[in-house]
This record gives structure tokens, C-alpha cells and sequence, in this order.
């Protein structure tokens, strides 16, 4: 058994009204209680990013068809490493807030969202300059998160306090968006990892250490079903027809595969990956997924038709969380053990590069990369 997070438990404010999009640091306004949401806007300044040197290569020089830094969190070392695509090497690391996990962008593509579960708190990052835009501070452990499809709902995974947080977001007319909490809904223990159907209807979220899975309707806000799973079920992937989820089995050496079209969903088959089956990363074509193995030191490419595994990559020293160059050559993952980022070519099937980064990297995001279905 793999324990991915050892902290203590904390507690913080209910209701957060937050704007994403401005460049000037700041914090949040003060919680208020989640009978009483917040409705005001707070409008957002415009900007133009800066543009790291990197960035204004031709695409042919980029070794890895990459021209926009690449992006790892640190998660014992509570920073970002930002690494020059070209030279293959840190630039720099960035503070952010207490154990962060998990990297997102906004929909605008203008800020990415660095997770700092411990922290209670999310930094807005340039994407493209790696730049420190704001911190939103008062969001209760958002260790995993997600945007809704239809940008009406942002979702967070309480990973240490046991609960999935819903935020309706707004659209102020400055600009921006402005993020309030609407319910917090009680989960079994260790919310991991979220994923959001296509119509933005429903939000699934894997139960680690109950062994189980759960559907949050968003309308509702209520759990549509609770089911169990096999051993520490971790990520989820939903297929893009919004019928199959797949649930890495961290605790084993499977991929679940589950019929959601129906209620309560069925298991329709468990795919053998590799031992501790963790993460996935869309391959970009609709029709393939990433799923990393950490235990097993290998990375698997399952067919989303056939369920099957269809390859298999080296990825050493605990693979975690992963991204893909635009044109699939090249896998991007976090290797947890070794405090390294590591360069896996897809067609040669060997480690081509490392970068050393911080302790414990978790997260990997770069801006130029495959499509995420």
C-alpha cells in the first residue's frame, strides 16, 4: 500500500467569493457563511503576458515541440519548477502556498491554477512567463480541482478533510470570474481525484482510502450514488462519450473500467496496467489514454474502445502525474521518487532526458501540448 499524503487536518472559512484574471497580487475577500453566498463581482485587470526567451524560438528548435516552459510542482518543497523547453533546464522555482498537488488552467487560458492543498489556497501562474499573478487564499484543502465544461461550476477534492467543495462561478462585467461556494458535499475518506461529464451534469471523485467511488449531480448538489471500488482508487478518466470511467487502482495493478450511462454504474472490465496504476493523460486523438504505474515503473497506453492496453513506456522512479508535446512524441512525467522530471520518447520507448527539480514532483503542465481528450 502507497500513502500518497501524510498531513494534519485543519479547518478553515465556508464561503469564498474570488476573481481569477488579475495580474496584481492579492488575496481573497473573508469567507462568509455558506447560507449567505457571495454575489459581488470583482472586476479584473487585463495584461499582457511576458514572454520567457524560450518562447519566441522557432518551433523547429524546440527539441521537444515545446516553445512555452514546462511546469512541475514540488509538493515537499512547496514550490514550482519552471524549466526552459529548449535547454532542458530549471530556470527557476517558484514559491507557492503549503503542498501543492495538482496544476490547472483557467478556461481562458490566461492563468494556471497551482493547487496548495495544505495551504488552503490556489497561486495564479503566467503560463507563459511563469510569473506570479495573485494568490486566492481561503479555499478549504483544494488538493484535486476541476472547471465544469459549461464554466458554471468549479469543484475541488478536500483530499485530508473527507468532502467535495462546489463553487457556482460567475462572470463579472470587468472581467474575470468570480468564484462563490454553494454546498459542501461529505464524501467517504480521502476525496482524490475529480472528473466532470461533457454536459457539466454530474462530477465524479474517487474515495482513496474507502475503496470507493461517488457521483455528485451539480444541479442538486447532491451524491447521485456511492459504489465501491478496488484497492485506493486514485485518478479517473471519462471517456469523451461520457459512457466509460476509468479508475486508476494505486493499491493494484489495474485500470476499473465502469459503465456510467447507467445508475448505479457497472463494472464492466479491470484492465492490467502495471502495479499501482495512478494517473492519466488523455493521448489526443479521442481514442487513446495515458495511464502512469508507479509502482510497476512503466506508463500504459489503453485503447478507450477496446479497454486494452495497446503500449507500454519506461518511466522511472515512481511516474506520477504526466503531459504530451504536441505532436505525442514526448511524455512529460513527474518522477515522484527521484525528484526529477523525466522525457520519455514514445517512438524510441526509452528516457531521452531528466531534469532535476524539486522534492516530491507531482504535478507536470506545459502550454503547447497534445489535446486533452
Amino acid at each position: 500500500m502507497i500513502s500518497r499524503r501524510d498531513c494534519l487536518r485543519s479547518s478553515s472559512a465556508s464561503l469564498l467569493a474570488l476573481s481569477l484574471g488579475a495580474c496584481k497580487p492579492t488575496t481573497a475577500a473573508s469567507p462568509a457563511s455558506p447560507s449567505t453566498p457571495s454575489a459581488s463581482a470583482v472586476p479584473t485587470a487585463s495584461a499582457a503576458p511576458a514572454t520567457p526567451a524560450a518562447s519566441t524560438a522557432s518551433a523547429a528548435a524546440a527539441p521537444f515541440s515545446v516553445r512555452t516552459p514546462i511546469f512541475v510542482l514540488n509538493s515537499l518543497d512547496a514550490t514550482l519548477s519552471v524549466i526552459d523547453p529548449l535547454t532542458m533546464t530549471e530556470l527557476r522555482r517558484v514559491p507557492t502556498g503549503k503542498e501543492p498537488h495538482h496544476l490547472y488552467l483557467s478556461p481562458d487560458e490566461k492563468s494556471l491554477l497551482v493547487a496548495n492543498a495544505v495551504g488552503d489556497s490556489i497561486t495564479l501562474v503566467d503560463p507563459r512567463s511563469g510569473e506570479v499573478q495573485r494568490t486566492l487564499t481561503g479555499i478549504v484543502d483544494p488538493y484535486h480541482l476541476r472547471f465544469s465544461p459549461d464554466m458554471q461550476w468549479f469543484v475541488t477534492a478536500a483530499n485530508r478533510l473527507d468532502h467535495i467543495d462546489l463553487y457556482r462561478v460567475g462572470r463579472p462585467a470587468g472581467g474575470g470570474l468570480d468564484i462563490t461556494l454553494v454546498k459542501r458535499v461529505p464524501a467517504g475518506k480521502t476525496p482524490s481525484h475529480l472528473a466532470i461529464d461533457t454536459r457539466s451534469t454530474v462530477v465524479y471523485a474517487s474515495l482513496q482510502d474507502s475503496d470507493q467511488l461517488i457521483a455528485v449531480d451539480l444541479a442538486t448538489q447532491t451524491p447521485r450514488w456511492t459504489v465501491p471500488s478496488g484497492k485506493m482508487p486514485a485518478d479517473v478518466y471519462l471517456t469523451p462519450d461520457d459512457r466509460t470511467l476509468l479508475v486508476g487502482l494505486t493499491g493494484d495493478s489495474v485500470v476499473e473500467a465502469y459503465d456510467v450511462s447507467v445508475s448505479p454504474p457497472k463494472l464492466i472490465r479491470r484492465i492490467p496496467t502495471g502495479a499501482g496504476a495512478h494517473a492519466f493523460r488523455a493521448w489526443g486523438d479521442r481514442r487513446h489514454a495515458l495511464v502512469s504505474n508507479r509502482v510497476a515503473n512503466t506508463i500504459s497506453r489503453i485503447d478507450l474502445q477496446t479497454l486494452a492496453v495497446v503500449d507500454t513506456y519506461p518511466a522511472p522512479s515512481g511516474p506520477d502525474c504526466m503531459d504530451l508535446s504536441p505532436d505525442r512524441r514526448f511524455i512529460f512525467v513527474a518522477s515522484r521518487w527521484a525528484g526529477k522530471l523525466s522525457v520519455i520518447d514514445t517512438e524510441q520507448k526509452k528516457v531521452v532526458r531528466q531534469v532535476s527539480v524539486g522534492k516530491s514532483p507531482h504535478g507536470v503542465w506545459t502550454l503547447d501540448h497534445a489535446p486533452r481528450l
